[in-house]
């Protein structure tokens, strides 16, 4: 087994006395990178998002969005090809609430484009969802039914 390299300003001195200059490189070079990293938005245990799969953005209000990460910052999360659930009220105060239906962002009554950009400190999490997920499967249905209607 290798012993470790343990790097110690003394050991780095010259006969001149200028091979502490190196350390200072060093030093550097990490203090660099960090800043790099969290600059970036990319935080140890986080990996880069891809706009091909589907995602689910829980936010603080208990709203959620499902939609393709298009943009991914420390500050902000753009989100692309919006939808979101809507519970129908029953008719009847006594029947229970059962029926959720998948909602297009865009064909609200303010008319909204099909582009969020969320706050993170407004997210709680976010996930990946499989494409055999429900919601990725009624995305589906709904896009075949808008390209069958055109």
């Amino acid at each position: 087994m290798t012993e470790p390299i343990i790097i110690n300003p003394e050991n780095l001195k010259s006969k001149r006395g200028g091979g502490w200059w190196i350390f200072v490189i060093i030093i550097l070079v990490v203090i660099g990178a960090a800043w790099w990293f969290k600059s970036g938005g990319l935080w140890l245990g986080q990996t880069r998002t891809t706009a091909d799969n589907y995602k689910a953005v829980f936010l603080t209000n208990d709203q959620v969005y499902f939609g393709k990460v298009s943009g991914l910052n420390k500050t902000y999360v753009t989100l692309s090809d919006i939808f979101y659930l809507q519970v129908a009220q029953p008719l009847q105060p006594s029947q229970p609430a059962n029926n959720v239906n998948l909602i297009k962002l865009g064909s609200e009554l303010h008319g909204p484009q099909d582009l969020m950009t969320i706050n993170r400190g407004q997210i709680l999490f976010i996930e990946d969802l499989k494409p055999d997920s429900q919601v990725v499967q009624a995305i589906t249905r709904f896009k075949e039914q808008q390209s069958q209607g055109q």
